[in-house]
């Protein structure tokens, strides 16, 4: 006989990582052309930091490799939406700010995603929403410090 308590935490994980894949294909039709959920999502972390960044602490922030996170970057600072410099102190490390364009262009995705958010949190109800938050936060701080 299977453990009950395995087949919940399969339960859980299938549909979060179902809900995941789902989310992700919607996000990529309404994104502005050309945006990719990496490039928005680093966009609207330093959007809302307003501070300058290292390209590890944004590999950190994001749980990615500093080699996927230089990649982001160089195509981010291609399109003119990220500065790159360098430090002046350390010469190895260089410091990412979003440019005017990032911001029009992270505001320009909102602007996109935000119907199709809307519409989902309107069909489930902000009840439900509230409801799953403190979850989906506490399973993330659980994953990170196992990480």
């Amino acid at each position: 006989m299977s453990d009950p308590s395995n087949a919940l935490a399969v339960a859980l994980f299938s549909e979060i990582l179902t809900a995941d894949q789902l989310i992700r294909n919607r996000l990529s039709r309404v994104l502005p052309k050309g945006m990719e959920i990496s490039h928005f999502s680093v966009l609207n972390h330093l959007a809302h930091s307003g501070d300058e960044r290292t390209p590890a602490q944004l590999a950190k922030s994001f749980h990615v490799t500093r080699g996927a996170m230089t990649n982001t970057l160089g195509k981010l600072e291609w399109a003119g939406y990220v500065h790159i410099r360098p430090d002046w102190d350390d010469a190895r490390r260089k410091w990412v700010a979003i440019s005017p364009a990032g911001r029009r262009a992270r505001d320009a995705a909102i602007a996109a995603i935000g119907p199709m958010i809307a519409e989902m949190i309107g069909e489930l109800g902000d009840g439900k929403v509230r409801a799953v938050l403190p979850i989906l936060r506490e399973l993330r701080l659980k994953l990170e410090d196992d990480g």
